[in-house]
């Protein structure tokens, strides 16, 4: 477990990270949560008093890692850009919750589930809370079909949805 106080930040223009908000892990914390690691990878802990789970830290060079804070932490936390956060975390080696209907369906596609499979567990679970953060049934099935028809093409999350945003 490594504890540090931090400033939420944010990004004006840095590519697809633009407007995220986030904190900064330094490269000796982070070694102390994982070891001689150089790849993204998951904590658990609190943010003040605001629990997470399963939240990844990404590398950002020479060491330092950044944590995205997403709404749903920003609210929790009552906190936003320049706001100071008290950060207690250690590594989150739990397997990440994927949805039963996708593997269902996954099943009944060798292609789609052979490039499931090559998938980092971050990268499958983009899939899973995409699916299972459907509003209604309708929604879900459509997610469903599209997450399956892409992943048989051989198509990351991200490219999915460029893709779908594009055909639009």
């Amino acid at each position: 477990m490594v504890s540090f106080a931090t400033t939420i930040l944010r990004f004006d223009e840095q590519g697809e990270k633009t407007g995220w908000t986030y904190i900064e892990v330094p490269a000796e914390l982070a070694l102390q949560l994982k070891p001689n690691n150089k790849k993204s990878f998951r904590v658990k802990g609190k943010l003040d008093e605001y629990a997470i789970s399963g939240v990844a830290l990404i590398p950002m060079g020479e060491g330092h890692f950044i944590m995205a804070i997403n709404a749903a932490m920003r609210k929790g936390l009552g906190k936003r850009k320049g706001a100071k956060v008290a950060v207690r975390l250690e590594l989150d080696d739990s397997a990440p919750q994927i949805s039963a209907d996708m593997l269902d369906c996954l099943a009944d596609e060798p292609k789609a589930m052979e490039f499931y499979k090559t998938l980092s567990p971050g990268h499958q679970k983009y899939f899973s809370n995409w699916i299972e953060s459907a509003k209604t049934a309708e929604t879900k099935a459509k997610r469903l079909a599209m997450a399956v028809n892409a992943m048989a093409r051989g198509l990351h999350y991200g490219l999915m949805m460029r893709e779908q945003k594009a055909n639009k």
